[in-house]
């Protein structure tokens, strides 16, 4: 497991501090710039929903409200949707699709994705900054997740080694294995605890195209009751094909 010990920025999402706040955006060409502790973050532009009903016929919470503020100066100037997003294929979520790395999954509608170095995809809630999603791929030399043993050793190397820092405690909840579509996944469970904030997260893990792909999502645990179907939702819609 040396190659994904190595692969660097993995467990900058799951640090509240890697979440841009909005007071230090600046407007570039559709998009937000941040910076943050030294790291460098885009919020791209999203455009509303297909099916969304107009601004005067619905009723916002603080965080609709606050994600419209966001997004509302800005939506304008994008003229069409960019090529990694299609059109909201389940109530609630919107579907991204990487036909260059092999992989899509689904991830809640009012999310917004930020550029961090190491990762292939991060997607945060603009409110909670430990909800999110990261899709991290490198390369491997393995044909089946399963050459890397069974599904708890793998889960548990990965958490201490590449999904949480050094100085969290985590402990597994569950590992387990299903296949789709020709393809074999491994789906875990954990929690990662640090002095002041506890993670609850869901990853899948898989093998194909020569590349080792790691989807991980989760909550505060003080919201894990709320968000776990939705968390849910994401891991189970994550797949890989073919490039």
């Amino acid at each position: 497991m040396a190659s994904l010990q190595n692969s660097p920025s993995v467990y900058h999402t799951l640090s509240p501090y890697s979440l841009p706040q909005v007071g230090g955006a600046q407007k570039n060409h559709g998009m937000l710039s941040f910076c943050r502790r030294g790291l460098s973050f885009l919020v791209r532009a999203e455009q509303s929903s297909p099916n969304s009903t107009s601004l005067s016929q619905v009723r916002f919470g603080r965080r609709e409200l606050i994600a419209v503020s966001v997004i509302a100066p800005w939506v304008s100037m994008v003229n069409q949707t960019p090529p990694s997003f299609a059109a909201e294929s389940k109530k609630g979520f919107l579907l991204v699709t990487d036909k260059k790395d092999g992989y899509s999954f689904l991830y809640p509608f009012g999310w917004q994705e930020v550029v961090i170095e190491g990762q292939d995809k991060v997607f945060k809630d603009v409110i909670e900054p430990l909800e999110s999603i990261s899709v991290n791929v490198i390369p491997t030399v393995k044909q089946d997740i399963r050459d890397f043993g069974p599904p708890q050793q793998v889960a548990e190397t990965l958490i201490k080694k590449v999904l949480a820092p050094p100085s969290q405690k985590t402990k597994l909840i569950e590992a387990k294995e299903h296949g789709a579509d020709g393809k074999i996944y491994y789906t875990f469970e954990f929690v990662a605890q640090a002095p002041n904030f506890t993670r609850h997260a869901l990853s899948a893990i898989a093998i194909g195209n020569g590349k080792f792909y790691t989807l991980t999502t989760g909550a505060n645990e003080r919201r894990w009751e709320k968000m776990k179907d939705k968390l849910q939702t994401v891991i189970d819609s994550f797949e890989i094909f073919n490039v």
